[in-house]
């Protein structure tokens, strides 16, 4: 453990369109909206549990296409939730596609619409951190 004691506050991801951006966070995953200064630029800060995601609407100098199938393969941010199998059918009705955990977990990977991945794993089954 860091002498430090760090912990994480929030992600920032690059969309190309905020609004688009929170039909995903907001509205299909029910990330509630949390206060956002005004910083010059359309964006829009979402709560997860203690932590935020932050939506930066501005030029992404990655690309955003020829991404591995897999988001598990890919950079990506991690969320847990209750029920897989929920988050599972959620998806389904939406017609958000996704790809299950590749080591067996009771997780899966989709992505936002600017490709950003975002895996989604149930509670009590996180990857233990070394030396926990």
């Amino acid at each position: 453990m860091s002498k430090f004691n760090f912990a994480l506050h929030h992600v920032s991801l690059l969309v190309s369109d905020t609004r688009k951006a929170l039909d995903f966070y907001h509205r299909i995953l029910e990330l509630p909206l949390a206060d956002r200064p005004d910083m010059g630029f359309d964006g829009a800060w979402l709560q997860v549990g203690a932590q935020q995601i932050h939506l930066l609407e501005l030029e992404n100098p990655d690309p955003t296409t020829g991404r591995p199938a897999h988001g598990g393969r890919d950079r990506h941010f991690a969320m847990t939730a209750d029920s897989i199998d929920a988050i599972r059918e959620h998806l389904d009705e939406a017609g958000i596609s996704y790809s299950l955990s590749k080591s067996g977990r009771k997780a899966l990977f989709c992505r936002d619409p600017d490709g950003n991945a975002v895996e989604i794993i149930q509670r009590g089954h996180e990857p233990q951190a070394a030396g926990s």
